[in-house]
């Protein structure tokens, strides 16, 4: 696949060295030609000088036969724009942008543009790390908003369905681990033994659902 990236900053070069390992063709846009050094010389794909929402510079970066957009720049009007234009009007399928100002990425995202609000993922990441509360999260969506976390269940939750537990926290399993593999489970899905589970959870949520989980379970017994 061809992929169009708008920023030749430390991410954009890595996302494209990352992308041509891989196979795919790449473009790099940015405004400063000297940015491009950063890619190094053994990067093979395009490099195209100036601005990632100008349309004749999208169509020197092949946006016209894209499969996929980045908008990596340090500027997110510049990110939204251009990230805009490539899937508004050249109908790019798969398209992110990069956001500094969570406020905003939650907006866009709204717009169908995909974001990654870089600064809000990495302070909630180092708070994790510099004060930890004893959750384990397996995984935070880009956004910082949906997260995995393990549930320690209660022993009287043995033997009870996921679907009991999902309805008591109200809260979605994500999956489980059962001697030490992965599982799908389903709703009928009886809770054993030293099973480990991981559920889905925001931060308003995540609390209420360990206090539930943690907490003695009666049905069925």
């Amino acid at each position: 696949m061809h992929v169009v990236i708008m920023g030749c900053g430390r991410l954009g070069s890595t996302l494209a060295a990352n992308l041509e390992s891989r196979g795919h063709s790449v473009a790099v846009i940015d405004q400063n030609s000297d940015a491009f050094r950063r890619l190094g010389s053994e990067f093979s794909g395009i490099t195209v000088t100036g601005v990632g929402f100008d349309r004749d510079v999208l169509r020197a970066a092949g946006i016209e036969r894209a499969d996929a957009f980045a908008a990596v720049s340090s500027g997110d009007n510049s990110n939204i724009i251009s990230a805009r234009l490539a899937r508004e009007t050249f109908g790019v399928s798969r398209v992110v942008a990069r956001i500094y100002d969570a406020r905003r990425a939650q907006v866009y995202e709204r717009l169908g543009i995909p974001t990654v609000a870089t600064i809000r993922w990495a302070a909630d990441r180092m708070v994790r790390h510099l004060v930890p509360e004893g959750t384990v999260e397996v995984f935070r969506d880009p956004t910082s908003v949906v997260s995995i976390v393990e549930v320690p269940l209660h022993r009287d939750w043995v033997g009870s369905t996921l679907k009991a537990l999902e309805d008591a926290t109200g809260s979605r399993v994500a999956y489980l681990m059962r001697f030490g593999m992965g599982t799908l489970g389903t709703p009928s899905t009886v809770i054993q033994d030293g099973d480990q589970i991981f559920m889905l959870v925001t931060d308003d949520t995540v609390r209420a659902v360990l206090d539930v989980a943690s907490g003695t379970h009666t049905e069925g017994h």
